[in-house]
């Protein structure tokens, strides 16, 4: 890497106060992060400091016209207590291409991946030891250029911050197919991790939960049949002995789960076909007891199962038994602490590192 990561640690670390068998979701943040900033041209001063609040501009950029990006990671914990990534070079390349959807700079995946080590190797201590806990990663960019008026900015910060979590749905989930909603459509910005996908999200999501669901289930923008993601995960189903999941055309995310768990159902002589599914064929693949299992995939659940889908007035109800979303689970899991063998190069193990007052 051309630059340096200047590294500055504090003497006041907040781990102590931590309760690993108690943690917030998504509200207790470790000691420092990484920033790094774009300016005439360049990312410039990569450097690992203490959390802190970051001055902004009321004219920022991301703040009125949306330039920001993101994306989750997971660090956890291996042989002898070493700190390990899962594919972070794949988060990288994704990372760019919302970049590039959204009219950002890109960043250089030799940085990305070392930013996202080093503050790895100083926060290790904040990995959660309990299984299916770990350190989530959220790597992120924004515009910070004061300006009112609708281009590309010329100003942006790179910033990872970390944050200790327990096991998300630790039961099986119900989804509500939203056919009023929408998440992305053909041309949109549904395979960047923008910001403003989430945002759009929140509303439907709120709705599915006052009627007694977990998750959105997306359907198409145009007819809205066809199958997109659920929630904030890409979607499985098993279907008489093979596997259906939506093909990415644009308007779904890449899941870096979701390509590691079609990798792992191919080792295991599955059948994964990745095409258009509707809502439709669904009902019929229940009511014709060809519906075996379905699962979401994603960073922050790894496999989430399904418990059943309203759609309507129909109500989808799936098997009670899961032996395969569970198996995928179970060699997610193992192969992230170590305890199964890394077939094919996923783990990254990460250097433990002297923290520099």
């Amino acid at each position: 890497m051309e630059q340096q990561i200047k590294i500055t640690t504090t003497s006041d670390s907040k781990l102590k106060d931590i309760d690993f068998d108690n943690i917030p979701l998504g509200k207790a943040f470790t000691d420092h992060m990484f920033i790094c900033d774009y300016e005439n041209g360049a990312w410039q001063n990569p450097r690992i400091e203490p959390l802190e609040f970051i001055p902004t501009h009321p004219a920022a950029m991301a703040l009125h016209y949306g330039q920001a990006i993101f994306e989750g990671m997971k660090a956890t914990v291996g042989k002898d207590n070493t700190p390990l990534l899962f594919r972070p070079e794949e988060n990288a390349k994704r990372f760019n291409h919302s970049a590039a959807r959204m009219g950002m700079p890109s960043v250089p995946e030799e940085l990305f991946v070392e930013a996202v080590k080093q503050i790895v190797g100083i926060e290790y201590g904040w990995i959660p030891p309990q299984e299916g806990s770990a350190l989530y990663l959220r790597p992120f960019m924004y515009a910070d250029e004061p300006f009112i008026g609708m281009r590309a900015a010329t100003s942006y910060k790179f910033i990872v911050i970390c944050s200790p979590a327990g096991p998300f749905f630790t039961k099986k989930i119900r989804l509500y197919a939203e056919t009023e909603y929408i998440r992305a459509a053909d041309g949109g910005t549904g395979e960047a991790k923008a910001a403003g996908n989430y945002a759009a999200a929140i509303l439907p999501t709120e709705k599915a939960k006052a009627k007694g669901y977990d998750q959105v289930l997306w359907l198409d923008a145009n007819e809205h049949k066809y199958i997109q993601e659920v929630g904030t995960m890409n979607i499985f189903f098993k279907v008489d002995g093979k596997f259906i999941t939506p093909r990415t055309n644009g308007s779904i995310l890449k899941g870096i789960t979701r390509d590691s768990v079609i990798t792992l159902l191919k080792d295991k002589g599955f059948e994964v076909e990745e095409r258009p599914i509707t809502i439709d064929e669904v009902i019929e693949f229940s009511k014709e007891g060809k519906l075996e299992e379905a699962f979401g995939t994603g960073t922050a659940v790894a496999i989430a199962m399904i418990e059943a889908i309203g759609y309507n007035e129909e109500l989808i109800t799936l098997p009670d038994t899961n032996p395969v979303s569970q198996d995928m689970k179970n060699t997610l899991d193992e192969i992230k602490a170590q305890k199964r063998e890394d077939k094919h190069g996923w783990i990254i193990p990460v250097s433990i590192k002297e923290k520099v007052k």
